[in-house]
């Protein structure tokens, strides 16, 4: 019993170290990696489109050279918002604090008339408003800095998309169980989670940099970009994103304007994110709260700003892959949001 508790500690022991040195490599590799994992995202993403197209009678060759042309406009134009705007955005949000933090001043005097009184400092302090939305000047400068290597990435976008089905069959030959679809299953679930997570945050993001825009908030398609990329992230992405479009707002012409911009983000998130998403999606894509922080901080440390975007995608495909295999079904449902069903029905 000893020497068998003694091998099991061992293994133990050996599996953490070999976790250890592959972290470690991997975040050394950080800035070849982030734009390989991009081109795996947006190619995962962008081959249903593929798929859909040979099925309503397009050959597949005028497909390939359709969803190519569409990944190269949509970077083209993310890249443009991002290298027009963010300058302009980082340099301003000294002097957007600066007007929030004056326009609190002026609360604390006209509430004063009123007998209402507050420490000032403290709610500066606890706002902490360079720290928050310095976080999104830092993901910006780190995504304009990625998409320097925009060439790189639809390179490697090209080459997975076009020898994506020989590496499924292949995959499928090498398969022990021929008679097994994990594979398939796993392949299903991941582009059904990322494609239609994106269409969502596509949405998420259009409907506000429109709403933004014609309620004349400054920088508006970068704030919609924004709210595109932390869409990805549940519940916190969407708070997040509002944070720098409520103190551009406030530090308009009108601050008032900030009630609807509050207004238009409840109304896009909860639609989409509350209503909407949790119908499309469907059950068994979700991850419980505690694992969305802790990838945040994870894939943050090991990437950067731009690990936090590809935090949950990157979890989400670990708790589908772990879901394949019954040895491993344990470990994907504890990562996964708990609905008050047994596991594994």
């Amino acid at each position: 019993m000893q020497s068998n508790s003694s091998v099991d500690i061992f293994k133990v022991w050996i599996g953490l170290a070999a976790f250890v040195i592959i972290v470690g490599g991997i975040k050394l590799a950080a800035s070849l990696l982030i734009p390989i994992l991009l081109a795996i995202f947006i190619a995962t993403v962008a081959y249903p489109i593929i798929e859909w197209l040979e099925k309503i009678g397009i050959h597949k060759i005028l497909a390939f050279l359709i969803v190519l042309l569409m990944v190269v406009l949509i970077l083209s134009i993310f890249g443009y918002i991002i290298l027009s705007s963010v300058d302009g955005f980082v340099n301003n949000i000294p002097l957007y604090t600066k007007r929030v933090y004056a326009l609190l001043d002026s609360s604390k005097s006209l509430l004063g008339n009123f007998g209402i009184d507050f420490n000032i400092e403290e709610i500066k302090r606890l706002l902490d408003l360079e720290s928050a939305v310095g976080f999104l000047s830092d993901l910006l400068k780190a995504l304009s800095k990625v998409l320097s290597k925009s060439l790189l990435i639809f390179l490697a976008v090209m080459f997975i998309l076009f020898d994506l089905p020989n590496l499924k069959a292949k995959i499928k030959l090498l398969s022990k169980d021929k008679n097994s679809n994990h594979f398939e299953l796993f392949s299903y679930k991941l582009n059904k989670y990322l494609f239609l997570k994106t269409i969502i945050s596509l949405a998420t993001g259009l409907l506000i940099g429109v709403g933004l825009y014609f309620l004349g908030v400054d920088f508006a398609p970068l704030l919609g970009l924004i709210a595109f990329l932390l869409n990805y992230i549940p519940a916190i992405g969407s708070i997040i994103a509002a944070i720098p479009a409520i103190v551009v707002a406030l530090a308009g012409a009108d601050p008032f304007i900030a009630i609807w911009v509050i207004i238009l983000y409840l109304a896009v998130n909860i639609t989409f994110g509350n209503i909407l998403e949790p119908k499309v999606m469907g059950e068994g894509l979700g991850l419980s709260v505690l694992v969305v922080f802790l990838s945040l901080l994870f894939w943050g440390w090991v990437f950067g700003s731009v690990g936090m975007f590809l935090a949950v995608p990157l979890t989400m495909t670990i708790k589908l892959a772990l879901e394949q295999h019954p040895k491993t079904k344990i470990f994907a449902f504890m990562l996964g949001s708990y609905k008050g069903k047994e596991p594994f029905k």
